[in-house]
């Protein structure tokens, strides 16, 4: 699909490859019409470019006339200058930017033949040739072709900046990060101010760092106010933010450049959709359809930023019109199929998926996302009413009796406390590798920051065998993805990201004290430094990645802060007045009567009285790099209040021996700041300190501490479980082991801990799920552990069940009493036929 940004970025290649790619000068060092003309271009001096080449008809002259044309959306006048020259050199640049153009008006027969023979006749002698060629095979599709010819003209102009930032250009299209950024820095070190890779550049940034996107754009558009993609760039980051009015002016600067462009044309429409103009939109989407009526990106667009925006159901049905206007799209055939796996339907995701990969093999999420449903296929299902839960088969035996009572437990919940039900079915699938849940959630491997994703009716989430021990709790993610399933649900999937990932994290802390609260100190910190946004700029400030754990935490005591100050169906209100299309000041007052200043100054008083003692701890005075003992308990003294204080002087006189002195100071440093966690929880040190002097009780009451604010600490809490587990405590014992088996479901020891502890409360439900996991995570005992679940399910009242288990426990040991005693009491209980 050949679109007015490819023009714009690739607008000066054949002409300034002339002076790059053959005589190794920069652009600026030849002065000529032509490379006067070039400059004005890049600059978006396009009227200038007449007066400088004025009706000069060599090919080089007429195309970058043409191409001014085209910039302004001029393109009758661009075509009859083309043809004039087309029918001198019918395989030349003339010919491919022709052919280029009428693709791009819909003209696909026209365009597809001249091209066709710019491929066929075209010269092969020089870098700006095969850049030619190369340009003419991607339009057509021919990835392989083009990759071929870009890459030979890269061989014979390795340090040209157009050809480079050709090649890059053509791996963007096909979701090729990586390579593409290569090609791009190639260009840009050969020529900083090569705004065709500048631009690029700033597209290969715009997902993955928003900010410096922005900043990049914002240079160009200095240096070129007329630069039609970059403020379109600027518009998408815009809505990303659901700053509509912001986008609307992007938009509007460039259709005073370009009125005809049709991806101007588009967003605009799209911020039509998005506000619910429903006519505006159809009038929008009839103007582009007149210049060009196969222009399906119409509605991929809007359908496009519809999935920007959570609202996927809308997404697909944008999508399909899309291909009903254009059967041929293959990136909206694409983008359905990305759509559809957010909505569930996964066989419908594949058919569109499988019709884009035929039609263009080498787009890499295309090729991702079927690879993953490969994986995918192979999944166990299981049902729990409006529930389906989908595990790796590897996985399922012990995870099915883990994810599918929590997912429902959380479901149910959430539900009573919104007295919302939200539509089902409710699909929740876990993935042991990160990069497959990645793929399933964002079509690319990495998605580095996150653990879990919720699209309204799609949960997707690691298993806690996707990530090191010990760096995340399965279950309180599981928790937030399903709050997350009320927020979407209940606002019409028009909640903004902050309000729903703060309700998820202000879920977490509701249902269990120690989740939800890995920031706090990270929070206190930047209250104290004024680095905490206002309300009003959180969602935007979730563009910086950097930020993202410090602003799930602030939007968590938002949400708490407004549920304390206006009551919970004041919550649920903003959720619905949301899902009316209100946006946050609008919602806001309609939901709590306030406006979003009073509101803030609430919030802000709210802050100031709850975090001043961890603000207080946080301060701490200059200490000397070797300070002694003594000084450091000066400074202790002078500075009762520090934290950090406390526990350089704990490191202190651990080093000089005096153990009991520093787990003094440490108990000092935990009373100050009871939130710290990680290797600055005072308590995680007592542990170690107390086990080195051989005092199990000190360290069991340390460790106890840790895992009350460290919630994914798996290695302290098995030592806390092996510590406790000989003093014959059962139930303590079981509650230390209940913590490993919630973090690590593959603990067969763990697992047979809790589910024995359950046999003996006579907690039926309990010993099955745990026991069913123990002997599902492979224990050494496979024997007892069957002979352990058959008790279980005996006691469940499953009959049929125990004597399976019993049956399979004597088959490995044919002499196992217990076994031999539990089968004879099964037979017993079960009636006479």
């Amino acid at each position: 699909m050949v679109t007015a940004q490819r023009f714009l970025s690739l607008c000066v290649a054949l002409v300034m490859s002339v002076t790059t790619a053959s005589s190794g000068q920069t652009p600026s060092a030849v002065s000529t019409p032509v490379t006067d003309a070039t400059r004005a271009f890049n600059a978006g001096q396009f009227d200038a470019i007449e007066s400088i080449l004025g009706s000069a008809t060599d090919e080089r002259s007429v195309v970058l006339r043409a191409r001014a044309h085209i910039a302004r959306g001029r393109y009758s006048e661009a075509e009859k200058l083309l043809q004039g020259s087309v029918a001198s050199v019918p395989a030349g640049d003339a010919a491919l930017e022709l052919g280029r153009l009428y693709l791009y008006l819909g003209r696909r027969q026209d365009g597809t033949r001249l091209l066709q023979t710019v491929l066929s006749r075209g010269a092969q002698n020089s870098p700006l040739d095969l850049m030619r060629l190369g340009l003419a095979a991607q339009v057509l599709g021919r990835f392989q072709d083009a990759n071929s010819f870009l890459r030979s003209a890269s061989g014979l102009a390795p340090n040209d900046p157009v050809v480079n930032t050709a090649w890059g250009e053509l791996f963007l299209e096909k979701y090729n990060r990586a390579d593409a950024a290569k090609s791009f820095q190639v260009a840009l070190k050969a020529d900083p101010t090569y705004v065709p890779a500048q631009i690029a550049m700033a597209r290969v940034m715009i997902d993955q760092d928003p900010p410096a996107a922005k900043a990049a754009l914002e240079t160009i558009l200095k240096a070129n106010p007329n630069h039609v993609q970059a403020h379109l760039l600027m518009a998408e980051l815009a809505l990303d933010n659901r700053q509509r009015d912001d986008a609307r002016a992007s938009v509007g600067k460039a259709l005073e450049v370009n009125p005809s462009s049709l991806e101007a044309r588009s967003i605009d429409a799209a911020i039509a959709y998005l506000e619910a103009r429903t006519s505006d939109f159809d009038a929008a989407v009839a103007g582009i359809l007149k210049i060009n009526p196969a222009y399906g990106d119409a509605y991929r667009t809007a359908g496009d930023h519809a999935a920007r925006n959570y609202r996927f159901e809308e997404a697909v049905e944008l999508t399909r019109r899309a291909l009903q206007v254009d059967p041929a799209n293959t990136p909206a055939s694409a983008a359905l199929g990305s759509h559809l796996l957010r909505v569930g339907d996964e066989p419908g995701a594949r058919r569109a998926l499988e019709t884009a990969f035929k039609a263009d093999p080498y787009d890499v999420v295309t090729f991702n996302q079927l690879a993953m449903l490969d994986t995918v296929d192979k999944f166990q299902t299981f049902r729990d009413g409006d529930l389906v839960v989908r595990l790796h088969p590897d996985e399922a035996g012990v995870m099915r009796e883990q994810v599918v009572p929590l997912a429902r437990l959380a479901l149910d919940t959430l539900s009573e406390k919104y007295k919302f039900k939200p539509t089902g079915p409710i699909l929740v699938e876990m993935f042991p590798k990160h990069d497959d849940f990645a793929v399933r959630t964002i079509g690319i491997p990495g998605f580095v920051g996150a653990l879990g994703a919720c699209f309204g009716k799609v949960v997707t989430l690691d298993s806690p065998r996707a990530r090191p021990p010990g760096t995340f709790s399965w279950t309180a993610t599981l928790w937030h993805e399903m709050a997350h399933v009320i927020s979407l649900q209940m606002s019409n999937n028009r909640v903004p990201r902050w309000v729903s990932e703060g309700i998820s994290q202000f879920e977490e802390r509701r249902a269990r004290a120690e989740w939800g609260r890995e920031s706090e100190v990270t929070f206190a910190q930047a209250l104290e430094a004024g680095k905490v946004p206002k309300i009003r700029d959180i969602n935007e400030s979730f563009n910086d990645p950097q930020l993202w754990s410090l602003l799930y935490h602030e939007s968590s005591l938002v949400i708490e802060h407004l549920v304390a100050a206006y009551g919970e169906p004041a919550l649920w209100q903003l959720l619905r007045e949301y899902g009316k299309g209100l946006e946050t000041e609008e919602a806001f007052k309609a939901a709590f009567n306030a406006s979003m200043d009073e509101i803030q100054g609430g919030f802000d008083a709210r802050l100031n009285r709850e975090y001043a003692s961890m603000r207080a701890a946080l301060k701490t005075p200059e200490i000397p790099e070797n300070a002694s003992v003594d000084q450091l308990k000066a400074l202790a003294t002078d500075n009762p209040m520090s934290f950090g204080v406390q526990m350089r002087l704990a490191q202190a006189l651990n080093a000089a021996g005096d153990v009991k002195g520093a787990i003094a100071a440490l108990e000092s440093a935990g009373r100050l700041m009871p939130a710290a966690n990680g290797q600055a929880n005072p308590n995680a040190a007592i542990a170690q300190l107390a086990l080195k002097q051989g005092d199990t009780t000190r360290a069991i009451r340390a460790l106890e501490a840790v895992v009350k604010v460290d919630s994914s600490d798996v290695e302290s809490a098995r030592k806390l479980a092996e510590l406790v587990a000989p003093l014959g405590d059962a139930a303590r014992t079981a509650s230390a082991y209940a913590l490993v088996a919630e973090l690590d479901p593959f603990d067969g020891q763990a697992q047979a801990v809790v589910g024995r502890r359950a046999l003996a409360q006579r907690d039926a439900t309990r010993a099955v799920r745990a026991l069913t996991s123990a002997l599902a995570s492979g224990p050494a005992d496979r024997a007892m552990a069957h002979t352990d679940l058959a008790e279980a399910h005996l006691l469940a009242g499953q009959p049929a069940d125990a004597r399976r288990e019993a049956l399979a426990a004597l088959e490995i040991a044919p002499s196992f009493e217990r076994a031999q005693d539990l089968l004879l009491k099964i037979i017993a209980a079960q009636p006479a036929p």
